[in-house]
């Protein structure tokens, strides 16, 4: 009998997914562009209608045993489904490069005699070895290192949270010329964006570990509650990095914490931990393109190839990056969603003839390419009410659904 995932271990996995240098910077980046009482409804919506998304896309895989990607042939049919694994694989390829990069600045920053491309190099070796050992193998060494990475983040957040701003200049990151006027400030909905966008960046893979839990419903809620919490955690280190005066720098921040060794400890275990999932699920992904590539092999090989992406400079195009990701994958979460939890009875139905079958597959993925160019669109405006993200995810769920009632009231 196959070994099941319990509640701990889904909630240490994914507690670790969002302590990331990635998830401190766009902290960073609301807290250095934002007035002082603006950013924190925004902000906690963004996660708990992120984190909510996440469960839900969580327990599809969950409940019917299968991996992320492979979740979605059941609405995009089997061609469709291998164009958002092809996607997703190159998708995390490029995630891996820039937390990658990401990792290697903030350590090139605490001045170690390391070049940025040898760290970069060690940083994919790391991840790749944990990739090659494996989840389950290394399921205690994994405990053992969030209990510390959680104990050293607990201390540099009281230390940060304990000094005074030291410019004089800034209150929340944001500075007196900012506040006049000169500097133009992040809108509600540009806030709620750059704190959506992280959860949504997970959607396509966290069924990669939640097919194989115990307890679907509680193991899949501890996962989303578990990334929530933490990603929030990261998010307002962030904004009180972004307001202490130190340029906005992850390492200054740790240094001027006086956090030598084990600011050097944060930084590479949040990096690797991260980094493990992302490779792990691009090998998941590959499977679901061709099934008899080794996920293993694939999550080592994506592993490797980030090195000489970090090193090409991905990391300059992080939040274009993180924009991307979700125009392509909240509208197909939403198709997803529709198709699972309301459009059982029209799943059904379209299966029993190919052309059915077919004209069920084709709007789905038309659902889904509304979205992703209604969210192209409304990135492109500034501060559009919803915000890109939830304007696409209504317009794609709204035209699966439709086809659900139609569908419906063809049967009755």
């Amino acid at each position: 009998m196959e070994k099941r995932t319990g509640l701990f271990s889904n909630g240490i996995i994914w507690f670790g997914v969002a302590i990331s240098v990635s998830e401190i910077e766009a902290g960073i980046e609301i807290g250095a562009a934002s007035a002082p009482g603006s950013l924190w409804l925004p902000l906690i919506l963004g996660h708990v209608l992120g984190g909510i998304l996440l469960f839900f896309v969580g327990l599809i895989g969950a409940r019917v045993r299968l991996n992320a990607m492979e979740t979605t042939s059941s609405t995009f049919g089997k061609y469709g489904s291998r164009f958002f694994a092809a996607l997703n694989v190159f998708q995390l390829l490029a995630w891996v490069a820039v937390l990658n990069a990401q990792g290697a600045a903030a350590l090139a920053g605490l001045n170690l005699p390391i070049s940025f491309p040898l760290t970069c190099i060690i940083l994919a070796v790391l991840i790749a070895i944990w990739v090659f050992v494996g989840l389950k193998r290394s399921a205690n060494v994994t405990t053992v290192v969030m209990a510390a990475l959680a104990i050293l983040l607990a201390i540099l957040s009281v230390k940060l949270f304990g000094l005074d701003n030291t410019s004089g200049t800034t209150v929340a990151g944001v500075t007196a010329g900012a506040a006049a006027g000169s500097v133009a400030l992040l809108g509600f909905w540009n806030i709620f964006e750059i704190s959506i966008a992280m959860p949504i960046s997970w959607l396509p893979v966290i069924s990669d570990y939640t097919k194989d839990v115990e307890n679907p419903v509680k193991a899949t809620a501890v996962s989303a509650a578990a990334y929530t919490f933490a990603s929030l955690w990261m998010y307002i280190l962030g904004i009180e990095i972004a307001g202490i005066g130190v340029n906005n720098s992850i390492a200054q921040a740790i240094l001027l914490a006086g956090l030598g060794i084990p600011g050097i400890i944060i930084v590479v275990l949040s990096t690797v931990t991260t980094n493990f999932l992302a490779a792990n699920s691009a090998g998941e992904s590959s499977k679901a393109i061709y099934g008899k590539i080794n996920p293993k092999i694939a999550g080592v090989v994506v592993s490797l190839l980030s090195a000489a992406l970090a090193i090409s400079g991905i990391m300059e195009h992080y939040i274009s990056f993180l924009y991307l990701i979700a125009s392509v994958f909240a509208p197909m979460a939403a198709v997803l969603l529709v198709s699972f939890y309301f459009g059982k009875a029209s799943t059904v139905n379209a299966g029993e003839n190919r052309a059915e079958s077919l004209a069920f597959w084709l709007w789905n993925l038309f659902a889904w390419l509304a979205g992703f160019a209604v969210y192209q669109v409304a990135e492109r405006l500034d501060s559009v009410p919803l915000g890109p993200t939830l304007l696409a995810v209504i317009v794609s769920a709204a035209f699966a659904y439709g086809r659900v009632l139609v569908v419906s009231r063809r049967a009755s």
